[in-house]
């Protein structure tokens, strides 16, 4: 959705309003060392983790080496010579190896597995802790379902990767060293043949991995769109099937699909060469072994024993290469996934509290704007020179055609949005010098589409200030007209609330956000078409309840229905973004300008 024309702008001050589309692309991030030592730095929280993790890794493969060694042993010194009470013992004693090695793995696999979720829950937290902090402009340009992607595909992904990356490198260090050294010991005209192949593995390993990476970041790209054309869909499922759109979505999301499939395809189907080409990489190693070492057998320079041991040694070489190969090959996704999750972590706000904002514990309620400019983007104006006051108490109405800027007015007094030019005030201070968040709790805003959380009634009312007890709850929804249908649910105020609210109408979620709004107690309170979707008998029934929360409270009311306004201090008429008449009802009709057109077009006077 176009920001930069102001019926977009309408919709900016909810989160309720939905995506805004997909958003530009991804920007590949290229510092993958830099990625990766920021990976560290979230993982060093839980050292001593990794140190006994490490341990038991090193006792592990400590074991498994031994353990071809000990065949050797049985071979020629036991199996050969046909000592079936020692060969017995020792298979006891290398059975209780294995079974070690098998315990001392699992050790450690459970801890890097609880290393790796504790990583990731931290990440995940201060990824969702950002995005409290961003503006409604950096949500306006991004796909919702796209976020979401980076907090949860991404995100996993880097955790697969975490739990088994770093006890296999260590893993696979440690066994390739103890295995060269011991292979060495044995016999070293083996022990060069087996190692001939491990330059042709490396190359191989290195050669996938380049080509698979970029496809790996186009796979997160890709499911990031899909995941945010599902979230948009799924929010938009009426109005899709009202306009009978179902073929159009159906087409569109096939071509995100295909598109998914083929990055996914390319990223997997290159990955998947590593392995194949590796173990065949491997099990030529393992034939010039046995080859060589027969021909070694027979000339009397190395035993059956020594063969037996260095087959299984070189299987345990060959082994921890592949499955890191494949690690590696994991860790392009994660990576992928990683930089992704950063580059929001390294938005920069483009809202924030000034030096020693101060923290505003309640406003008297005067609020002045002064020659106030602003625009979404560069290529449109939306708001020129507004200037108006509102006295502490007074209730002004913004009215005016759609898209002429009524939205953006009250968007801007609640800092959404910072201006370009020109000072807001309130109680004769710019509302930069107070903390965002003390501005906000004292300004209470009911929007035209209401944002029901899932829970119950009770507790979606209580959203308003989470301290109230159930009475003060009650009566909040008894003054806003709500207590009359909320009784006559199975459940009453414990009803659960489905899907945003689905289960109720339109009118009784707006019911529900006044009730809300009175329990709030702000001292500046906002009614964005607070009563456009109840029917006339309700409307009449809330005046009252509306009347009392703007008693006493500077209130801003933004209506097209004009008959909702007549009693308001003033109505301020904006068109393309300027104030272009003010004053009471019963003044602006006497001018017989705009807001007299306006009026006669509602009720032919």
């Amino acid at each position: 959705m176009n920001k930069a024309s102001s019926s977009g702008a309408e919709n900016a001050v909810a989160r309720a309003r939905g995506p805004r589309g997909f958003g530009g692309p991804v920007e590949k991030a290229k510092d993958k060392k830099g990625t990766m030592l920021r990976i560290w730095r979230y993982m060093k929280k839980e050292k001593w983790s990794l140190v006994v993790s490490i341990v038991f890794v090193i006792l592990s493969t400590l074991l498994s080496l031994c353990a071809p060694y000990l065949i050797g042993i049985i071979v020629d010194e036991y199996i050969i010579p046909k000592d079936m009470s020692g060969t017995v013992r020792m298979l006891i004693l290398l059975a209780g190896i294995y079974t070690a090695s098998a315990v001392f793995t699992w050790l450690q696999t459970f801890l890097m597995v609880n290393v790796s979720l504790k990583t990731i829950r931290v990440m995940r937290q201060d990824l969702f802790n950002k995005f409290q902090t961003l503006s409604l402009r950096f949500f306006d340009k991004r796909a919702h379902g796209e976020l979401m992607s980076r907090v949860t595909n991404d995100i996993d992904n880097l955790n697969q990767a975490l739990s088994q990356s770093v006890s296999q490198i260590v893993s696979t260090i440690l066994m390739a060293s103890g295995v060269i050294i011991a292979m060495f010991s044995l016999n070293w005209v083996l022990a060069i043949v087996t190692l001939l192949i491990i330059p042709l593995m490396i190359y191989t390993t290195k050669k996938v991995i380049t080509y698979s990476s970029s496809n790996f970041i186009k796979r997160q790209r890709d499911l990031g769109e899909l995941n945010g054309f599902i979230e948009e869909s799924i929010s938009g499922i009426e109005v899709i099937t009202l306009f009978g759109k179902e073929e159009q979505v159906f087409t569109k999301f096939s071509s995100i699909n295909h598109r998914l499939r083929h990055s996914a395809r390319a990223a997997d189907t290159v990955s998947g060469f590593l392995g194949p080409i590796n173990n065949f990489i491997s099990t030529l190693g393992l034939a010039l072994v046995i080859g060589i070492g027969a021909l070694m057998t027979l000339q009397g320079l190395a035993t059956v024993g020594i063969i037996a041991a260095f087959v299984t040694y070189s299987r345990q070489f060959y082994r921890p290469i592949n499955q890191l190969s494949n690690v590696l090959n994991m860790f392009q996704s994660a990576i992928a996934g990683a930089e992704r999750v950063f580059e929001i972590m390294d938005e920069k706000p483009d809202l924030q509290d000034k030096p020693n904002a101060l923290m505003a514990s309640s406003f008297k309620g005067d609020v002045e704007f002064k020659q106030v400019d602003f625009r979404y983007s560069e290529d449109k104006q939306i708001l020129k020179g507004i200037t108006f006051s509102a006295k502490a108490g007074e209730t002004i109405a913004l009215v005016g055609p759609t898209g002429s800027g009524k939205t953006t007015v009250i968007n801007l007094l609640s800092r959404f949005y910072d201006i370009d030019s020109g000072e807001i005030m309130i109680d004769g201070r710019n509302i930069k010098d107070y903390q965002m968040s003390a501005l906000r709790k004292r300004i209470g805003i009911v929007l035209q589409d209401t944002f029901l959380f899932s829970g119950t009634i009770m507790e979606n009312i209580r959203y308003g200030r989470l301290k109230a007890t159930d009475q003060e709850v009650i009566e909040a929804a008894k003054m806003a007209s709500a207590h009359s249908f909320i009784k006559h649910l199975p459940e009453q105020y414990d009803t659960p609330i489905t899907s945003g609210g689905s289960n109720l109408s339109q009118g009784q979620k707006q019911l529900l956000a006044i009730a809300r709004a009175i329990l709030a107690d702000s001292d500046i309170l906002i009614l964005d078409e607070a009563t456009s979707s109840i029917d006339t008998r309700t409307e009449i029934e809330i005046q009252k309840g509306l009347h009392y929360l703007t008693k006493g409270r500077t209130s801003f009311v933004i209506a097209h229905r004009l008959k909702t306004i007549e009693n308001a201090d003033r109505i301020l008429v904006i068109k393309d973004g300027t104030i272009i008449e003010s004053g009471s009802h019963m003044e602006l009709m006497g001018q017989r300008g705009f807001y007299y057109e306006l009026y006669d077009s509602q009720f032919n006077i």
